[in-house]
């Protein structure tokens, strides 16, 4: 069985451009990709793609944009393989992706989720390493030596102590993210919202440290825009709250109290306070402030 990749498209052309070229750039031809356009305006994606002239790619637009959240809904339900990615229109897969994730799968067919190695870069391509990112590699996230398997409340309380996934680098059996859907009303956090939901519904993860992804990290992504108005951290507030109760529902103490912690999501907040008062965004303030110490 190939690999189904989706790119569910949104924004910069030329940054969508590289994630095509990074696909066809695979040392394995065991791919199939599929464009999703959310009725981004213009038609230079469409003519990039559909100049290939190749069968394994396949190019689909939205007649109107129905948000982020929908467009992974679609990318999923058109899933056709075994096993299934949905990358990010600016990121990009190194030459071994497919056949790291597609060996990882074969593996280990009790994995539900894959996290390959990643990788950060910034907006030049050039390798980057913010310290968001040191803290969930070497801080939250579990360490250890080689591939994997991790699972339960462990699992759940070291991602609601941060989130040290890379969504868009994450595969999933198809079979098994068929059977969970993405909340409505978590724009930013719907990505940890669905795995929080299949790490409680009993999903294993591996961990397979072969770095195959880069994973583009710039102030202009969606999560980025948000911070200065504060909404980002709203929804990380009440998905906390909710993920809590969910936590306590299952008898998971320890994660429950990691969710009402949500320490790093706190100290991220406290980050960008001076970003705040250099902007003279007295609501944004209040907003990170109460975030940061608040309940």
């Amino acid at each position: 069985m190939a690999l189904d990749i989706f790119i569910p498209y949104w924004g910069d052309v030329d940054y969508m451009k590289k994630a095509v070229d990074s696909v066809l750039a695979q040392d394995s031809g065991d791919w199939l990709l599929t464009v999703v356009d959310d009725a981004y305006p213009g038609d230079e994606v469409r003519r990039y793609v559909e100049a290939f002239d190749d069968r394994r790619i396949t190019y689909i637009r939205k007649e109107v944009n129905q948000g982020i959240t929908e467009n992974f809904r679609t990318c999923v339900s058109l899933a056709t393989q075994e096993t299934l990615v949905i990358m990010g229109c600016d990121d990009l897969l190194l030459p071994n992706f497919v056949d790291v994730v597609l060996r990882a799968a074969a593996e280990h067919p009790e994995a539900w989720i894959i996290q390959p190695g990643v990788q950060v870069i910034d907006e030049t391509d050039q390798p980057a390493k913010p310290l968001t990112d040191f803290v969930k590699q070497h801080v939250v996230k579990p360490q250890g030596c080689g591939p994997r398997m991790v699972a339960g409340e462990p699992l759940a309380v070291s991602l609601l102590h941060g989130d040290w996934l890379y969504w868009p680098s994450l595969a999933f059996r198809r079979e098994r993210i068929r059977d969970f859907d993405f909340r409505d009303g978590f724009p930013v956090i719907q990505d940890l919202a669905l795995v929080m939901d299949m790490v409680l519904a009993g999903a294993v993860l591996l961990i397979e440290p072969e770095v195959s992804f880069a994973y583009r990290r710039h102030t202009s992504s969606a999560s980025s825009a948000k911070l200065l108005d504060g909404s980002r951290f709203d929804g990380e507030r009440d998905y906390f709250e909710l993920a809590s109760r969910l936590c306590d529902r299952k008898g998971w103490r320890k994660a429950s109290r990691a969710a009402r912690l949500r320490l790093t999501s706190r100290a991220h907040a406290l980050l960008f306070i001076p970003l705040a008062v250099r902007h003279r965004r007295v609501d944004t303030l209040k907003t990170l402030v109460s975030h940061a110490i608040g309940k």
